[in-house]
């Protein structure tokens, strides 16, 4: 049955487009392709960090697991020391170096003898290790601050995006004098998409920073605990000494 003129003439207004993502990106607005490809360099980056910090994560517990098992085999703290050297290897291990090489300091030079300077000597040592655990955590808890802004402000950049989509299609209808579906759908799927890529980048960032502070918040407390148990060790052998 041949076509008749009506089902052969194509609508009015309706221009072909490609809805597939790409198809989307190229076709969007140059304001809207800038917002989806940072969305996207943060998504990337939100990932990156986000994988350093599962392995680092891992490597700190089993360091710390090694470095308490040789702690607390018996053996003696000047040998661990020299084994940790001036560059210890994880936080934990810093923490005790600190310490160690203030306390060597202080008895080489004699400042045991009375017990005022035991107690000084307790303090600084507490100090010290206190201003240890502090740097190492800043250091290990690196671009955390990263995470948190890419959670929080990724989804108002994707809908700064699609609000700026929604105009442009807008004024496309206007100077087209078309309110077909064929005319305005692909404009607001363009738009939404950068809003879609927001949420991608935000949902995982927010996850994630959720679930490494808590972790990062208990191997912090691993290190105060364990400088604490070091604090208490040293001082019952400032007390023991004549």
């Amino acid at each position: 049955m041949p076509p008749t003129p009506v089902d052969a003439l194509p609508l009015v207004g309706a221009v072909p487009h490609d809805l597939s993502i790409i198809g989307l990106f190229l076709q969007s607005d140059a304001v809207v392709k800038v917002v989806m490809l940072i969305l996207l360099v943060a998504s990337f980056w939100s990932w990156a960090v986000i994988f350093d910090k599962v392995i680092r994560l891992r490597r700190l517990r089993f360091t710390a697991a090694n470095f308490e098992e040789s702690f607390w085999s018996g053996g003696s703290l000047d040998d661990l020391y020299e084994r940790v050297g001036q560059r210890p290897p994880d936080p934990m291990s810093a923490v005790f170096s600190a310490a160690m090489r203030e306390w060597r300091r202080s008895a080489a030079k004699n400042l045991l003898g009375t017990p005022v300077m035991r107690t000084s000597l307790q303090q600084r040592v507490e100090r010290v290790m206190t201003v240890t655990v502090g740097r190492e955590m800043e250091r290990v808890e690196r671009f955390m601050a990263y995470l948190a802004t890419v959670g929080s402000t990724a989804p108002f950049v994707g809908l700064f995006g699609t609000v700026w989509g929604i105009m442009d299609s807008f004024q496309s209808i206007a100077a087209s004098k078309n309110t077909s579906l064929a005319v305005v759908a692909p404009g607001i799927a363009e738009s939404l998409f950068a809003t879609a890529l927001g949420l991608v980048a935000a949902i995982p960032a927010v996850i994630a920073y959720n679930k490494f502070a808590t972790d990062f918040g208990r191997y912090a407390g691993r290190l105060e605990a364990f400088a604490s148990e070091f604090s208490a060790i040293l001082s019952r052998q400032l007390d023991e000494r004549p």
